[in-house]
C-alpha cells in the first residue's frame, strides 16, 4: 500500500524519467544526482523525525520515572541522610539530657531512630515487605526444627 510520501517520490521519479526522455542521455548524471538528492532529503527528514520522536520518548520516560512514587533514592542520598542525622544527634542529645536527663535522651534518640526508619522505608519501597518475609521465613524455619 502506497503512502503519501511514496506517491510524491513516485511522481519525482516519473518527472525525472520524463525529463530524461526529453533532454537525452547527456543529462543522465545530472538528473540522477537531482533525484538522489531528493531521496537523500526524504531519508534525512525521516531519520530526523525518528530521532526527535525517540528523544522525546526518552525524556517523557525519564520524567515519568522521576515523578513515580516508587523511585528509590540513590545510595549517596541515604548515606548522606544518615550522616546528617548522626551529626545532628550530638547537639540534640545534649539538649535532651540538659532539659530532661535520661528520659530526654531516650525521647531524642527515639525521634532520631524514627526519622531514619521513615526515611529508609520511604526510599526503599520493598523494605517493609522484605522484613515481613524474613520474619515469616524465620517462623516457618522454627516450626520445621
Amino acid at each position: 500500500m502506497a503512502t503519501g510520501r511514496d506517491t510524491e517520490l513516485k511522481k519525482e521519479l516519473d518527472a525525472t524519467l520524463h525529463a530524461r526522455r526529453e533532454l537525452g542521455e547527456e543529462y543522465d548524471s545530472a538528473l540522477v544526482e537531482s533525484f538522489l538528492e531528493k531521496v537523500d532529503q526524504r531519508i534525512d527528514g525521516a531519520v530526523e523525525r525518528r530521532v526527535r520522536r525517540q528523544f522525546a520518548e526518552q525524556q517523557m520516560s525519564a520524567a515519568r520515572d522521576a515523578r513515580s512514587p516508587h523511585a528509590t533514592d540513590s545510595w549517596g542520598e541515604r548515606f548522606g541522610f544518615g550522616i546528617v542525622s548522626l551529626v545532628l544527634a550530638i547537639p540534640l542529645s545534649a539538649i535532651g539530657v540538659v532539659n530532661a536527663d535520661l528520659p530526654g535522651l531516650l525521647i531524642t534518640w527515639t525521634g532520631i531512630v524514627g526519622v531514619n526508619a521513615v526515611h529508609a522505608f520511604r526510599s526503599t519501597p520493598g523494605l517493609l515487605d522484605a522484613l515481613r518475609g524474613r520474619r515469616k521465613k524465620h517462623e516457618e524455619d522454627r516450626w520445621e526444627d
